[in-house]
């Protein structure tokens, strides 16, 4: 069960580790595809008919998905540009995500690590009553 917490897609950093395996399995399927295609001399192209828009709309998702983790934990622009440079080549997207678990850039967001201003804090404006 722990294993599959960490694709819980109602966190960020599921989400992101989701579409990051799901984006190497779509090339997988792509290269796959490829190879049935230009391999043999009869080729299919079936593999690459199928894959190629999987591919291509899992891609997209994967990117927005890598904005919207970046703003979330208020990566640098260093971590959000390897992020999106992960995508391009196969099976690269496993590979940063690995690295930023490691790195504890997948660890808690940003927003969730500062508290929030107690409403009874003695610096917090009063309001003013009617």
């Amino acid at each position: 069960m722990v294993a599959m917490a960490s694709f819980d897609p109602r966190t960020v950093a599921g989400r992101f580790r989701l579409f990051a395996v799901l984006e190497a399995l779509s090339w997988l399927g792509l290269l796959t595809g490829m190879a049935f295609k230009y391999l043999p001399a009869d080729g299919n192209e079936i593999g690459v008919k199928i894959f190629g828009p999987v591919h291509g709309a899992v891609f997209v998702l994967f990117v927005l998905t890598a904005l919207l983790t970046a703003r979330e934990f208020e990566w640098n622009w260093k971590t959000t540009l390897l992020a999106l440079l992960s995508s391009i080549p196969p099976f690269f997207t496993v590979l940063f995500e690995v690295w930023a678990v490691r790195a504890g850039k997948l660890d808690t967001p940003a927003a969730a690590a500062q508290p929030l201003a107690n409403s009874t804090d003695a610096t917090a404006p009063a309001r003013a009553s009617s």
